[in-house]
C-alpha cells in the first residue's frame, strides 16, 4: 500500500531527521567542550563493556550501536591507537578479529558517562514531561517495533 506523501508527512520526515541531527550535535558539543572524545568512543565502549568478557566482534558493535556504522574499522583503529581496546584474534575464524575494551577504555567509558547524562538532561528530558516521553517512545516504536522497552543506564 502506497501513501500519498503529503506536505505533513514530508516535513514530520524532515523535522524527525533534523532534530535527531541537532540533539547529536548538541551532545558532540558539550563532550568537546569538557574535553572528551566524540559520541562514538562512547557507544563503541558501552557495548564492548556490556558484552561478555567485555568483547564483540565488529559486525556486532556495529549492529548495536545507535549512532552511525560507517568507518567503525577505523573508529576501532583509533580507540586502539589509544589504548582504550585491543584486538584479539577468533579462534573459530583466523580472519575475524574482536574488539576487546580495555581497563582505560572502561574508565574513559565512566569519565563520558556524567557528562552525556547531564546533556541528555539538559537537552532532551528537561524539555519533555514523563507523559511526553512515553508518547514519544510510543511512536517511535510504531515506526522500529525492535526498540527494547527499556534500557540500562550507564
Amino acid at each position: 500500500m502506497i501513501t500519498k506523501l503529503t506536505d505533513t508527512i514530508i516535513d514530520g520526515w524532515a523535522s524527525l531527521m533534523r532534530t535527531r541531527q541537532y540533539l547529536l550535535d548538541l551532545v558532540e558539543a558539550d563532550l568537546k567542550n569538557a574535553g572528551l572524545p566524540p559520541l562514538g568512543w562512547y557507544d563503541v565502549l558501552l557495548e564492548l563493556k556490556r558484552a561478555p568478557q567485555g568483547r564483540l566482534r565488529l559486525n556486532e558493535i556495529g549492529a548495536r550501536m545507535l549512532l552511525e556504522k560507517s568507518n567503525l574499522t577505523r573508529l576501532i583503529d583509533r580507540l586502539e591507537g589509544e589504548a582504550y581496546v585491543t584486538r584479539k584474534a577468533c579462534d573459530d575464524d583466523k580472519r575475524g578479529a574482536y574488539a576487546v575494551i580495555t581497563p582505560a577504555g572502561r574508565a574513559l567509558q565512566k569519565r563520558m558517562w556524567p557528562v552525556y547524562a547531564e546533556s541528555i538532561e539538559t537537552h532532551f528530558a528537561s524539555r519533555l514531561s514523563q507523559q511526553e516521553v512515553t508518547s514519544l517512545l510510543g511512536l517511535l516504536r510504531k515506526l522500529d517495533p525492535q526498540l527494547p522497552e527499556g534500557s540500562e543506564v550507564d
